[in-house]
């Protein structure tokens, strides 16, 4: 038995949804297929797909299981693509990571550069604010905004930035400046829960690190809503200096608090360990990080 065959033909129905639309991508008829199928399921012991005769959905142990066949089959094709001197020029598809806004400003660039540099890539951008497993989602490189945690990943340090407390000049004019951290008690607070899941901002206040639980009047999911209802002289918030930097340049926001802010928080670049990079991530890497140094928004 074939298992690479077999887990190629599950991984297929599973991508098709369908028995049907497996058979037309690997050009094999729906018999063979279902054949493929059912030596898969008796050599495991269990049921990976439920079939009706209108649909075919993946049962639990399926969803686990086609998880590991796409990891497989893309390790064996980086080992292919080694072996037969691929390795030498970007091929293949190639998937990255970062936050939401972060990867919209400062990586879709580098994406597009590089996409531009090697035409034989294509490219899946997962911009979201959740920390995204490399390995399980298949991710090839991720950018992460914080301490990172021990684990078997390659980090390159490219950065760093502010977590800034600021408000429109408007608001600022009609409420007064805060000049020291309990004077935010008195002010219209926006909490972005992706950046401080609870009303609770941690600053500097005489040389230590103080957290100010605060009463927000306004809590979104979203750094862009904080940022939209700060901008339009509801509050003051709290974000990252590099959402903020364009309206701080064009004077639609103000920073507050400066000497109170918490250490920065460094920018890495991280990609898995244990196995030899396809070129296709090394180019992006050499390329990311280069970009990335470069920009001073985040230095």
């Amino acid at each position: 038995m074939d298992r690479f065959h077999l887990i190629t033909v599950f991984v297929a129905v599973v991508d098709c949804q369908g028995l049907a639309g497996a058979a037309r991508k690997l050009n094999m008829s729906p018999p063979a297929v279902t054949r493929a199928v059912n030596a898969l399921e008796a050599h495991l012991g269990l049921r990976l797909l439920t079939r009706s005769t209108r649909s075919v959905r993946v049962t639990d142990a399926g969803e686990r299981y086609v998880q590991d066949c796409r990891r497989i089959l893309a390790e064996l094709l980086e080992a292919d693509e080694s072996v037969s001197g691929m390795h030498s020029a970007p091929r293949g598809r190639l998937t990255v990571t970062a936050p939401m806004l972060f990867g919209s400003l400062f990586v879709t660039p580098i994406v597009t550069e590089y996409l531009g540099r090697y035409p034989a890539v294509s490219a899946t951008c997962l911009f979201l604010d959740r920390v995204v497993h490399l390995l399980d989602e298949g991710v090839d490189v991720a950018v992460r905004i914080g301490e990172l945690p021990d684990s078997s990943m390659q980090a390159v340090r490219v950065g760093q930035v502010r977590r800034v407390v600021c408000a429109s000049p408007d608001y600022l004019a009609r409420h007064g400046t805060p000049r020291a951290p309990d004077d935010l008690h008195a002010h219209t607070i926006i909490s972005a829960s992706s950046v401080t899941p609870q009303p609770e901002w941690k600053l500097m206040d005489q040389s230590a690190l103080r957290g100010i639980r605060l009463q927000a009047r306004m809590i979104t999911t979203t750094n862009d809503s904080a940022l939209q209802a700060a901008v339009a002289g509801f509050g003051l918030t709290r974000l990252l200096s590099y959402q903020v930097a364009e309206h701080v340049r064009s004077g639609r926001l103000t920073t507050v608090l400066p000497e109170c802010e918490p250490p920065a928080l460094p920018i890495h670049v991280v990609h898995r360990e244990g196995r030899q990079a396809p070129q296709r991530v090394r180019a992006f890497l050499d390329l990311a990080i280069e970009r990335l140094r470069m920009d001073a928004l985040l230095q």
